[in-house]
């Protein structure tokens, strides 16, 4: 069964990926607009997906968390002065006032935003109903009790970012871990304007066939996959579907490939296993994710699990800090432009992008969709109507 699912996936992706790694390297001047998507859940327990940790683990967690990133991180900037924060993708299903508070503390203070992230249909397929009912009722708790997420002008309602748990977007795993075909419909009502699942995990069937691509949904967003086919985001060309499709890199790491006899692949996961390296952020660039006619911002979306203890390494530990200096120490080196961005400033510059904006793209991290922390918005109490969270 393993081997017939490696089979499936490599041959959705592998003349894709391979064709990325040949292209000839990319070469500064270039903008890279690099961000980061944590799928954050206080309450992992790496051996077991189904169990959560002790709540007063998971505030242990996050208070280190809160106390140690910003130590880390804070003497490397990017061109703009920024530094390198976390888009915190939260679960849904796992909504607790007080962990919440505290990483919008953290956000609020400059080193990352809050967005969406849904485990659903576990062990039974979701409805659309509850679907739409969990994401809006955290949707507002977010915004108007958190004062996260954004809204673009003129507007009341929220808007987010979002990201599947397992991957599932949309019912794409078979039915596993979802269940919802008009998934991608129901995040479009309720104000989602990027979706920053993909890619999925290694081998994993919700992998889509088009691959290191900026788009809209090319199919009914009441279907099941409405991403499998897409348009491509274009410089002059507005986009009208929503949530737009950002995916990060899926590249075959031609090194590997050929070491283990073998494909092998990169897809952006920062793990204990797989440490971000200037060799890997090569590949990245490689996969050469960008707006159509703007072939000098390149988008590079990244996903980690922070709290997973099996992955410090990777997110906060000594791998860690060797890349972070060497990304930003070489950068002018490399003739690269370094924006440190959260999920939303990616959207507003893409956007931007696909309005014909030039000159420096870190000017248009604010351009369509603005934080609520920042705009004062409020709201009457939310709906109590009850909700199952757990899917």
């Amino acid at each position: 069964m393993r081997l017939k699912k490696q089979l499936a996936y490599a041959r959705k992706i592998l003349p894709s990926a391979t064709w990325r790694a040949l292209r000839s390297p990319v070469r500064g001047p270039v903008h890279l607009i690099l961000a980061l998507a944590d799928h954050f859940e206080p309450s992992i327990v790496p051996e077991d997906g189904q169990k959560r940790a002790p709540r007063p683990e998971q505030e242990r967690r996050l208070e280190w968390w809160t106390r140690e990133y910003p130590r880390v991180v804070d003497p490397w900037r990017d061109h703009d002065g920024r530094p390198l924060v976390h888009t915190y993708f939260y679960p849904a299903e796992q909504y607790d006032e007080g962990l919440l508070d505290m990483l919008a503390d953290h956000c609020h203070a400059g080193w990352g935003e809050v967005e969406i992230h849904l485990h659903h249909g576990i062990p039974h397929a979701d409805t659309g109903d509850n679907t739409r009912q969990v994401l809006t009722e955290f949707r507002d708790r977010l915004a108007f009790r958190h004062r996260c997420l954004a809204r673009e002008e003129g507007s009341t309602r929220p808007g987010y970012a979002f990201v599947h748990g397992n991957f599932a977007l949309a019912n794409s795993a078979g039915g596993r871990f979802c269940g919802v075909d008009s998934e991608m419909q129901i995040l479009a009502e309720t104000g989602c304007y990027a979706d920053m699942t993909l890619p999925a995990a290694y081998w994993d069937p919700a992998q889509t066939e088009k691959i290191n691509s900026l788009y809209e949904c090319a199919l009914p967003l009441d279907q099941g996959v409405p991403h499998r086919k897409g348009h491509d985001l274009v410089a002059g060309r507005v986009p009208k579907t929503f949530p737009l499709i950002v995916q990060g890199p899926l590249v075959t790491d031609l090194r590997r490939t050929f070491r283990s006899a073998r494909p092998a692949f990169d897809n952006g996961a920062l793990t204990g296993s797989k440490p971000p390296t200037m060799n890997r952020f090569a590949l990245w660039k490689q996969a050469q994710v960008r707006v159509v006619g703007r072939p000098d911002w390149l988008f590079i979306k990244l996903h980690c699990h922070s709290m997973d203890p099996t992955q410090k390494d990777a997110v906060i530990g000594d791998s860690f800090r060797t890349f972070l200096a060497a990304l930003v120490g070489g950068a002018a080196d490399r003739k690269e432009t370094l924006h440190f961005v959260a999920a939303r400033e990616m959207t507003n510059i893409l956007l931007a992008a696909c309005d014909g904006r030039n000159g420096n793209p870190g000017d248009y991290r604010d351009y369509r969709f603005k934080r609520i922390a920042e705009t004062g918005l409020s709201a009457e109490k939310t709906s109590s109507v009850p909700v199952d969270l757990r899917g």
